[in-house]
């Protein structure tokens, strides 16, 4: 019972920090509804490779990282500038005008798989995130720093965080017709309000901390 808490914190934590639109589920809505459900799920398997490393790192030095309180603080400035330039990469996005034929050009799996990793590996804010819910977990006594509790713990991350990003791509199911959908046409828009918004909440976070 003790090695299946790791797994269902570490589940849960990811589920309830993915689930909210982000810059990865919008993202892999917006693959789903651009380039389909197979480039979209090989987007969210990109991503979760590095969310594996992501929630690795930051569980495996929340010890040390709870202890300097100011390396916390430097990844969410660091994600601040990350954020704040990709909000204006996907505005400036949306306002070029695409061909048809270029909107539904179709992107490989690999590229994709590649854009999942890299776009997890921009956003910073979840090793904060993990930092603070292993270090809760393990004062409430539910999680312990050693190598198996860490490797379930991270094992949940990564599936809570792939399933949430299933969901979406289910839910933004590429159309058939030619007529390009709402998200085909303003996702850019809405992925870099998205990421606007983060920076805005980021910001204030540091200020009033």
């Amino acid at each position: 019972m003790h090695y299946l808490l790791p797994l269902l914190l570490g589940f849960t934590a990811a589920s309830v920090g993915v689930a909210p639109p982000g810059l990865l589920n919008m993202t892999a809505a917006k693959v789903s509804a651009v380039d389909g459900r197979n480039r979209a799920l090989m987007f969210a398997l990109g991503a979760s490779v590095t969310v594996f490393f992501q929630t690795y790192i930051a569980v495996l030095f929340a010890k040390f990282i709870d202890r300097n309180p100011d390396i916390v603080i430097l990844l969410e400035e660091i994600g601040v500038f990350i954020f704040l330039g990709l909000t204006i990469y996907f505005f400036l996005a949306g306002k070029k005008k695409k061909k048809k034929e270029e909107v539904f050009q179709e992107k490989s799996k690999t590229n994709r798989f590649f854009l999942g990793m890299l776009l997890a590996f921009l956003n910073l804010l979840p090793i904060p995130y993990h930092v603070v819910i292993s270090i809760w977990c393990s004062r409430k006594g539910w999680f312990i720093f050693n190598q198996a509790d860490i490797s379930l713990f991270v094992l949940g991350s990564v599936s809570g965080s792939f399933l949430m990003f299933y969901l979406y791509i289910l839910f933004f199911k590429r159309k058939e017709t030619d007529e390009p959908s709402f998200l085909m046409t303003n996702g850019n828009y809405i992925i870099g309000t998205v990421t606007g918004i983060i920076s805005l909440f980021t910001i204030f976070k540091i200020i009033t901390s």
